[in-house]
């Protein structure tokens, strides 16, 4: 039989129909939870303090103008959360370990905050691209790098969040393949490699909470700079 690693990041189909759909909608819908009651329960308590204490720790940098985006960052993080956390369990699929849904994300609203920056304060955007003290003679080579640096920002956004995810899926598979084929063979052995198993369960738990906020604090550092 062969086995391919790479299967698992394939889209899965039901009648013809892409179920990334259901995997993009149901997890905002798990979150997001309303009551009626006065005093909210546990639950509500824990996501109205995690919630708080996040947008005010990616606020900080920002001036007032940059607090609008408060609402779309904040969703930006809770939906790559959702979406990384959800690839985690059996039989799912991890719809950000696709560059192409990364890049559509990463792009666009790195083009916001550099075409708010162009509209609302143009010459300090634009000085962004020449250092100040600058040797005449540097000043082409300088713009230049400037520019393909400023051009490559997407592409590093969607890039780091596709290539963690997928190593952290591909380890989990190998180690989980090798638990398997040695537990009926050598069971010791195979007792150590579910160990490592287990533990790189919770370190990809912890690399899909890190990736999200990475992804959202560096647009809002990008944000910084144009605002």
């Amino acid at each position: 039989m062969n086995l391919n690693f790479f299967d698992q990041f394939l889209s899965p189909q039901m009648l013809g129909i892409p179920l990334i759909l259901l995997a993009m909608v149901i997890p905002p819908m798990l979150i997001f939870t309303t009551t009626n009651r006065l005093v909210p329960n546990r639950l509500i308590t824990i996501q109205s303090w995690a919630v708080f204490v996040f947008t005010k720790q990616l606020m900080l940098p920002l001036n007032k103008p940059g607090h609008k985006w408060a609402a779309i960052l904040l969703s930006l993080m809770l939906f790559l959360l959702s979406l990384n956390m959800l690839g985690l369990l059996p039989y799912t699929f991890t719809p950000t370990t696709q560059l192409s849904m990364n890049m559509g994300l990463a792009v666009p609203l790195w083009l916001a905050t550099v075409l708010i920056g162009l509209r609302n304060q143009p010459t300090i955007s634009l000085g962004h691209l020449l250092p100040e003290g600058t040797p005449t003679l540097l000043v082409p080579v300088l713009i230049i790098i400037e520019t393909i640096s400023l051009f490559i920002r997407p592409l590093a956004l969607g890039v780091r969040l596709t290539a963690n995810l997928t190593a952290g899926h591909l380890l989990i598979q190998l180690t989980s393949t090798a638990t398997f084929v040695l537990l009926p063979i050598m069971t010791t052995t195979a007792s150590l490699t579910l160990i490592v198993l287990l533990l790189l369960t919770g370190l990809e738990i912890a690399v899909a909470m890190i990736q999200a906020y990475v992804f959202t604090l560096l647009l809002s550092l990008y944000l910084q700079e144009n605002v």
